[in-house]
């Protein structure tokens, strides 16, 4: 279990616990929450804003609608009983209607119009109240450009004949005895609300009374220029969000980015950002992940400089015997003593190829573990499998590879792992080796498989002198041998142990070494112990 050379190094820094995550209101990302509640937060003021004037405005037509209907059904039937002359054919009296039409329309609010049962224009508001329409004259235009213009470019309405016809559809429609109530243009292109009813005379109809309110526009603007706040507001918080969000987000990648790329261009060996890993989000987990990230690099780097000063120092070992008793062989005569150097000539080429071989070994562990996926290992029939190569090509004195198992498992009991089974059988046999080494000849070494709580137990076990207490954990570390006396020179290259529990631990098991002791107290062996976790019931 190998050599007086302790090459021992600082343990790993523990990683730094990660803040716990609290359970929040909404699932997701704390910041795709941020992100989705301030974009829809302006958002839904300027939905909001809308949707409540243009409900407003809706109800300030339907209820323009309401008053122009409730006044022109007040003054049809007061001109149905007032001025309705002739028995048994009902007539209106133009004249009277006229002048009460005067009396109960009002200019300044509406427009009133009476047309007799022919359809025939009889008064109008605008013609009583002497109104006269006036606006704001162009400016000229330099000789020779065509005609002046009263109506500005852009601002004409409906031609005359479109407003007589959709007027001439409304007043036909009264004139049938119905209702007609809605909105229109007007001539000069404003939009006006005009309701008209007809005036019955039992079932007669008389004529209609028409009333339009053209103010329909400057309740339109009012309520844009309403909207204007609600849209600043809208704006106001995006830019706000935008910027918080450049803040938090944004402008922590960026400094992520450049950490980065000053790891690379200055050769440094981690990234530390303490201000940005402090925050409970996203970003600070990232910042942690990339500082814990470099840190194992950095780890990984000082790990590949002590291991190859260590494969340098133990290759030189066995290269200097080498070379010394090669210089010495040609000085040597007598050949019991060259019998003796050859020997060692030969053991040290043994050791080289143990050395070279173990070393192959180590340096394509980590390559091995990432690269074949995990899956299910039976680790009875495994063990059984390389149990039976070691029986099979054993030689008269070997030792002898037994396999055992315990506690209660049937011959066909199935103990599987989720593992990768080649890196599972190098351990196994690695563990094998290292106990047939300091096993006395002929003796045995038993391997046995448990399963205990959920955990699978694979044990190798010898008869040998067993480990000194002190080095039951520096056993496990590169290059380290623990010879007793009268052990072959060079047996062991200090690699296999620190193998078998790297492969372990990328499996999230353990392996621990300890001593079998007597009913006296004397120690009987070395057992490791190998724990794994279990696969299944």
């Amino acid at each position: 279990m190998a050599s007086d050379t302790d090459t021992g190094r600082p343990e790993r820094e523990p990683q730094r616990p990660r803040p716990a995550k609290t359970r929040r209101w909404l699932p997701g990302s704390r910041l795709g929450r941020l992100i989705l509640v301030l974009n829809l937060l302006g958002l839904a003021i300027l939905i909001a804003g809308a949707l409540v004037l243009n409900e407003l405005r809706r109800g300030l037509v339907n209820a323009r609608i309401d008053s122009l209907t409730t006044q022109g059904e007040l003054i049809a039937s007061i001109l149905d009983q007032a001025a309705t002359v002739g028995e048994p054919e009902p007539q209106m009296d133009e004249t009277l209607a006229k002048e009460l039409l005067q009396t109960l329309s009002n200019p300044r609010a509406q427009r009133a119009r009476l047309f007799d049962a022919h359809g025939r224009l009889v008064a109008d508001s605008e013609w009583m109240a002497d109104r006269v329409e006036s606006r704001a004259l162009p400016a000229a235009r330099p000789r020779g450009e065509g005609a002046l213009s009263l109506i500005p470019p852009g601002a004409r309405g409906p031609s005359q004949t479109e407003v007589q016809r959709e007027l001439a559809v409304e007043v036909g429609a009264a004139l049938q005895g119905r209702h007609w109530a809605g909105m229109r243009r007007a001539g000069s292109g404003e939009r006006v609300v005009s309701v008209s009813i007809p005036i019955q005379h039992v079932r007669a109809v008389l004529g209609v009374v028409t009333l339009e309110a053209n103010d329909v526009d400057a309740i339109i603007a009012r309520e844009r220029a309403a909207l204007i706040p609600f849209i600043l507001i809208a704006i106001s918080v995006t830019v706000a969000s935008s910027l918080l969000l450049n803040s938090l987000v944004a402008q922590p990648v960026l400094r992520l980015a450049r950490a980065a790329d000053r790891v690379r261009q200055a050769r440094a060996r981690a990234i530390s950002l303490p201000d940005l890993a402090k925050r409970d989000d996203e970003v600070g987990d990232l910042t942690r992940s990339l500082e814990d990230m470099t840190h194992a690099l950095s780890e990984r780097m000082d790990a590949i400089e002590s291991f190859a000063a260590d494969v340098a120092h133990e290759i030189r070992n066995p290269l200097t015997s080498l070379r010394s008793a090669v210089e010495t062989l040609d000085l040597v005569q007598d050949a019991t003593a060259r019998e003796r150097l050859l020997g060692i000539l030969k053991n040290d080429v043994q050791r080289l190829d143990r050395l070279v071989t173990d070393i192959s070994n180590a340096s394509r562990l980590d390559a091995e573990l990432s690269r074949n996926q995990p899956k299910l290992v039976d680790l009875g029939k495994l063990i059984g499998d390389i149990v039976a190569l070691y029986q099979a090509t054993a030689k008269p004195g070997d030792v002898t590879v037994r396999f055992l198992l315990q506690l209660g498992l049937s011959p066909d009991a199935n103990v599987r792992v989720l593992g990768r089974e080649g890196p599972l059988g190098q351990i196994v046999r690695n563990l094998v080796d290292n106990a047939r080494s300091f096993s006395p000849p002929g003796d045995v070494v038993t391997v046995g498989l448990a399963r205990v709580r959920g955990e699978a137990l694979v044990t190798v076990m010898d008869n040998g002198p067993g480990i000194p207490p002190e080095n039951l954990e520096t056993i496990f570390q590169r290059f380290y041998t623990s010879r007793p006396k009268g052990a072959a020179f060079g047996g062991n290259s200090g690699l296999g142990l620190s193998i078998a529990r790297q492969i372990a631990e990328a499996h999230g098991g353990s392996l621990r070494a300890e001593n079998r002791v007597g009913p006296d107290g004397a120690i009987e062996g070395a057992l490791f112990v190998l724990t794994l976790p279990a696969a299944g019931g």
